[in-house]
């Protein structure tokens, strides 16, 4: 019966997942096409508002430090208040951010655009998965995920081509206005068919405290890092910035062990397995997001090697599809030789594609960035699926969701830190060797040689964290396995080994 005393005929029952699939896919989709496709539109906005492209790097790092502090929390509102209720405000926010974006003839509306932009990704993404688990059962919801992760990781994969092609007809603008209009789609979509469900048995407090200071935790030290060389790292401003993220973080503990249902259970920061793929992921999301940022800037800049938009969205495809396309063969691979060797593998040939990129001279011309670029690409594809797939296998069934929620706010707390990272040493190598008198072609080249080399150190502490994750379960290396692999780039699905701790393993490795 449906909630009004009506029949549900199973043609109806089929009819709404079918709606829910098409409204949860195709958000999900733009949401990653959307997130994606920034990096490659910086020197287009930056042209356009006057804003230089290293304060810009806020559109992307402020997009993921209001992710981080979202996605666990808007799961929860969902929970409590109506999963189609906080999804249909996730995507009413989105199509507003993408017209505050759209009209904006400034930079700093842009980040604000962005900002907002990325409460309502993480909000899109949290609740659109919970709906289309609701909507189905058994072999039906396998296949319904299966097809978000693919959704999800096409979305992330093609951002960089669409936001370069619609430069090329509509200008940066373009790509938010054709994402308003496919969010208004998904919103009416989802008034029409998609039915409200909640967690009755869930607590109703909902972390608030805990989301706030995540972002407190977050934004001042990343302006320390994005700004203390120009203040001066021991200056005032540099040292507050400091005092208030460190402080912050304390406060979040502190709130974590008290508050009723926690957005982080502390708990289970002693699984070193979790924290070894939870810390792996982070940098696999860090180092992939800040080498999007740094080849967007270098591959478009008219002293290095001079792309349109639209060329360079199309010179990163070796990296963005490269990943996906491994990762759909990543599952079987892990399922012979296990997690963390796969994990381990994956980080030391994205650590050596990186070396391979802090060699680059001036006198590159693209074909000598391919190699490099599949190398990063491959090893990211097979680290990031393992790695996921170890972070929800290594709990109980009851945990699996807390697990995915820790590891999923890492991917936004990595995109964010590496991201800054990046573009302040970027900024900085190319203004030293300015200030010294090398040529311009000369200067970006080191810069960007600089941060490939510290995101190659990150890499290879990626290494580091395979050996903490010691021996679990393996996925079998299914379809769905494949599907939630290619989604790692973005989001952790449950895998075919998740939940099989403490006795559930048959096969560790």
């Amino acid at each position: 019966m449906g909630s009004e005393g009506h029949v549900v005929t199973p043609e109806k029952s089929t009819a709404r997942a079918g709606g829910v699939l098409v409204a949860t896919c195709l958000s999900t989709f733009v949401v990653n096409a959307n997130t994606s496709a920034v990096s490659i539109l910086l020197p287009a906005i930056s042209a356009d508002t006057g804003t230089d492209v290293t304060t810009l790097q806020w559109a992307v790092t402020g997009y993921s430090l209001v992710g981080a502090a979202v996605i666990v929390t808007s799961g929860s509102l969902g929970d409590v208040f109506g999963r189609k209720r906080v999804f249909q405000f996730g995507l009413v926010l989105f199509v507003a951010s993408c017209i505050l974006i759209a009209l904006s003839s400034s930079g700093g509306a842009v980040i604000a655009g962005r900002v907002i932009q990325g409460a309502a990704g993480a909000t899109i993404l949290a609740c659109g998965l919970s709906l289309l688990s609701v909507a189905n059962k058994d072999e039906a919801q396998l296949r319904a995920v299966s097809l978000w992760g693919a959704a999800a990781a096409v979305g992330a994969a093609a951002g960089p081509l669409m936001g370069g092609a619609l430069v090329t007809v509509a200008g940066w603008q373009g790509l938010f206005w054709v994402d308003a209009v496919i969010g208004v789609v998904c919103i009416l979509i989802a008034a029409r068919v998609v039915s409200e469900s909640r967690d009755t048995t869930r607590s109703r407090a909902i972390d608030y405290a805990g989301s706030a200071l995540i972002a407190l935790t977050l934004a001042p030290l990343i302006l320390v890092l994005s700004k203390g060389g120009t203040w001066g790292w021991a200056s005032a401003a540099s040292l507050v910035c400091i005092a208030i993220g460190v402080l912050s973080g304390f406060a979040f503990v502190a709130v974590e062990r008290r508050v009723a249902v926690p957005m982080l259970d502390l708990a289970l920061l002693r699984n070193r397995i979790l924290v070894g793929s939870t810390v792996a992921i982070l940098i696999g999301a860090g180092t992939i997001n800040a080498l999007m940022y740094l080849l967007s800037l270098y591959f478009q800049d008219p002293a290095a090697l001079g792309f349109s938009t639209l060329q360079a969205g199309l010179a990163t495809l070796p990296a963005t599809l490269g990943l996906v396309a491994i990762a759909a063969a990543v599952p079987r691979l892990t399922a012979r030789l296990g997690g963390r060797q796969v994990v381990g593998l994956g980080f030391l040939i994205t650590a050596a594609g990186f070396a391979a990129l802090g060699l680059v001279k001036e006198s590159w011309g693209y074909g000598a960035f391919l190699l490099p670029l599949v190398a990063v690409a491959v090893g990211m594809g097979l680290s990031n699926g393992p790695a996921s797939s170890a972070s929800t296998a290594c709990v109980p069934a009851n945990q699996v969701g807390s697990a995915s929620g820790v590891s999923n706010m890492a991917r936004y707390v990595g995109a964010a830190v590496a991201t800054a990272l990046a573009a302040t040493i970027y900024g900085a190598v190319i203004a030293d060797r300015t200030a010294e008198g090398h040529p311009p072609p000369e200067a970006l080249a080191s810069a960007l040689a600089t941060a490939s080399w510290v995101m190659a150190v990150l890499s290879f502490a990626g290494v580091v964290m395979a050996v903490v994750m010691g021996r679990h379960q393996a996925a079998r290396g299914t379809v769905h396995d494949s599907a939630a692999a290619a989604a790692a780039t973005s989001f952790t699905l449950p895998t075919t080994a998740s939940g099989s701790a403490p006795g559930g393993a048959t096969r560790s490795r």
